[in-house]
């Protein structure tokens, strides 16, 4: 592909995984840029970003002063590649779960999609290093999630994904009130729900070799909680039509301003 790509990186706390990551992201797409985000890591995360980006001008790094969640950090991330012409953003973790070998599988199948995720439950996608009782919920939440948001995903919690810019400028983002790992499934249905082509493809997710998981009860409550009421609003809106607002527009029905 020959798009101008932008790897947006949320950090909090990954000093140890955050240069061994970009190397491997350049060894795999040399022609990738990488954005930083970092939210005031106390490990000094901040600060190897500048050192990095000072020395590669396919690193950048934006740095803001308190951990305001994924979703935010995405957010500006999407701003900031919007603002500097990338045509292609990818979301990859830091800390090496998502591999960066396969980010050329997301990009090639972009010819075809406005957005491509990468699907851990697909064939040929998997999980390693994952005890049994968080693969189940894994895999329990995302069929729930299909099931209660009517969404045809395999994987729609996963958060290694690539899109094409422009979708990213049809979206309603500034409406996003899932600041954690639930942002993941908000933004994939703002996308089925408009129109666009979301294209699944394997991969294989790896445990973060150093540092601890962001995941944590919260996080899974606040999920449960917020696809649970998306679910309930959005039937609602099929039985009282004009008298309950769908939490996400459909195609066709997009608020001034959408597509």
């Amino acid at each position: 592909m020959s798009d101008r790509v932008l790897v947006v990186v949320p950090t909090y706390n990954e000093a140890q995984n955050l240069e061994p990551i970009l190397d491997r992201l350049h060894a795999a797409v040399p022609t990738a840029h990488a954005l930083v985000v970092d939210d005031g890591s106390p490990d000094g995360t901040g600060e190897l970003a500048a050192g990095l980006a000072a020395g590669d001008p396919r690193v950048h790094v934006l740095r803001r002063t308190a951990k305001a969640g994924l979703g935010a950090a995405y957010m500006a991330g999407f701003r900031w590649a919007r603002e500097h012409g990338y045509e292609v953003v990818v979301e990859m973790d830091a800390d090496g779960s998502h591999a960066p070998e396969q980010l050329p599988d997301l990009l090639s199948a972009l010819g075809s999609a406005d957005l491509v995720l990468g699907s851990r439950y697909v064939p040929g996608g998997g999980v390693t290093d994952w005890p049994a009782h968080r693969l189940l919920l894994s895999r329990a939440g995302n069929r729930y999630t299909r099931w209660a948001l009517r969404l045809p995903l395999s994987d729609a919690t996963g958060g290694y994904r690539a899109a094409r810019a422009e979708l990213i400028d049809r979206l309603p983002f500034d409406d996003v009130a899932s600041q954690g790992y639930c942002f993941q499934v908000d933004w994939a249905w703002r996308a089925v729900r408009a129109g666009a082509r979301v294209s699944e493809v394997p991969i294989t997710f790896t445990e973060r070799t150093f540092g601890r998981s962001k995941m944590s009860g919260s996080i899974v409550v606040e999920a449960l909680v917020r696809v649970t009421l998306w679910g309930v609003r959005d039937r609602l809106a099929d039985w009282l039509p004009g008298r309950v607002r769908r939490p996400v527009p459909a195609r066709g029905t997009e608020r001034s301003g959408t597509s």
